[in-house]
């Protein structure tokens, strides 16, 4: 059963107020207590297509084994998400990012969701922003699979525009050291001092729209979070399939490079589940 819910948030010092329509599919075998997967969607996309699209799997995953999923939908023009403004930048800053904040909360109350077992994904513009989420509210997150994304912070827009285009990131200009982009999540959240959600990042060697330097960035980023070596504890080539390398970072951390692979590398369902423990 596919369920639209308008879920309105409060924007920062503002009366204003920001509606995100949001899609919350409930599988005709939902289990006791379900698990809740949040998929957030590309540019040029919204819950919908995204929900329809069959090379996006989770609407199948939460038919097979009874999870709740959730689409939300980017309120901006072209449709990609806010990864760039301080509001979506910071913990209960509004935006983007608070709004989805809210739909899983409201998941968690409505639809008895898990509280301990909250997963996203998404993929582009949705992949940066579950790092964007990873990084303002670790507390609501379980683990996080994204596909073909930047790290947190990087689209940042000097202006503090809403839904701004980061060319120097997306070229994979924007590098920095691991502290630096620790630092950067940290002051996403000031004080927070809890657990945090672990991060699969994928990425293609060929991806000519968010350059593949982004995935070293993301991995720099967080293992310093973690406080692990940047070098694998583990890599195994050709796994999940032929020409994808599997790094493993300790049990946080863990970086699937796709040879050959452009924008953006194509969700892969199984993978992802036994990511999140499904």
């Amino acid at each position: 059963m596919l369920f639209s819910v308008l879920v309105l948030t409060g924007l920062m010092a503002s009366t204003a107020m920001a509606a995100s329509l949001t899609y919350v599919y409930k599988p005709d075998n939902v289990v006791e207590n379900p698990p809740l997967v949040v998929v957030i969607h590309s540019c040029q996309s919204s819950a919908q297509s995204y929900f329809q699209n069959s090379a996006i799997p989770w609407r199948q995953g939460s038919d097979k084994k009874g999870y709740i999923t959730v689409w939300p939908s980017s309120p901006n023009s072209g449709t990609c998400w806010d990864v760039s403004s301080k509001q979506s930048l910071s913990h209960l800053g509004g935006g983007d990012s608070q709004a989805i904040a809210n739909m899983i909360l409201y998941a968690i109350s409505e639809y008895k969701v898990d509280p301990e077992r909250v997963y996203v994904t998404g993929g582009s513009s949705g992949a940066m922003m579950s790092n964007v989420l990873a990084a303002t509210y670790p507390e609501l997150i379980k683990a996080v699979s994204l596909y073909s994304g930047v790290a947190a912070g990087c689209f940042v827009s000097s202006s503090g525009g809403v839904d701004q285009w980061n060319n120097s990131c997306s070229g994979g200009q924007s590098q920095a050291t691991p502290e630096k982009w620790k630092q950067v999540v940290l002051d996403m959240y000031p004080g927070y001092d809890g657990p945090r959600p672990k991060m699969q990042i994928w990425h293609g060697s060929a991806d000519g729209t968010l350059a593949p330097q982004n995935y070293q960035e993301e991995i720099k980023q967080w293992t310093a979070v973690f406080n692990v070596s940047q070098e694998p504890t583990e890599s195994v080539q050709n796994s999940p399939k032929q020409g994808y390398t599997t790094n493993n970072f300790g049990d946080s951390v863990q970086g699937i490079y796709a040879q050959g692979v452009g924008h953006s590398v194509p969700s892969n369902l199984t993978a992802s589940e036994i990511w999140f423990g499904l």
